[in-house]
């Protein structure tokens, strides 16, 4: 199984994958998630450490029954063969309805099969109020039209 674009990368492709990936997290469906990563795929996501797609099914399945109303938007920040460094920001609310803003970073690396066989992510939540949410899509697949985050000034 092949998950172009395949590195090593490019402006062009790099930006495509980050694109990909944002359009699926935005699915908000683990299964479909958990498919763009090696079967054996290690990540570190705050201070979780996983292994295999099982697990990140598992660690997303339960991050979205958390994250109610999830949107997120991520952004290039480099790229080097089979590498890419993301930016990223995603807006949600908790059960209560207090909405957070959480930014982070995140250090991809690909298999020669275009899959993601590590994922470093440092994330940090900052609680917002409803009238400071930016990412006011319907629920899914970020708009075209809709700013990044360098237009969004984030």
């Amino acid at each position: 199984m092949t998950r172009p674009p395949l590195p090593p990368f490019t402006e062009e492709t790099a930006a495509q994958k980050v694109r990909l990936a944002e359009d699926a997290w935005n699915s908000r469906d683990p299964a479909r998630v958990a498919l763009a990563y090696t079967p054996e795929s290690q990540w570190r996501n705050r201070s979780e450490f996983l292994t295999g797609r099982a697990a990140i099914e598992i660690f997303l399945s339960a991050k979205w029954s958390r994250e109610q109303d999830y949107r997120l938007i991520k952004e290039v920040w480099a790229f080097h063969e089979a590498r890419i460094a993301v930016r990223f920001a995603y807006e949600w609310r908790d059960q209560r309805g207090q909405w957070f803003r959480s930014y982070g970073n995140e250090n991809w690396q690909f298999d020669a099969a275009g899959l993601m066989e590590r994922r470093h992510a440092s994330i940090n939540d900052l609680t917002i109020k409803d009238s400071d949410r930016r990412f006011l899509w319907s629920l899914g697949r970020r708009p075209d039209d809709h700013p990044g985050l360098s237009d969004l000034g984030l």
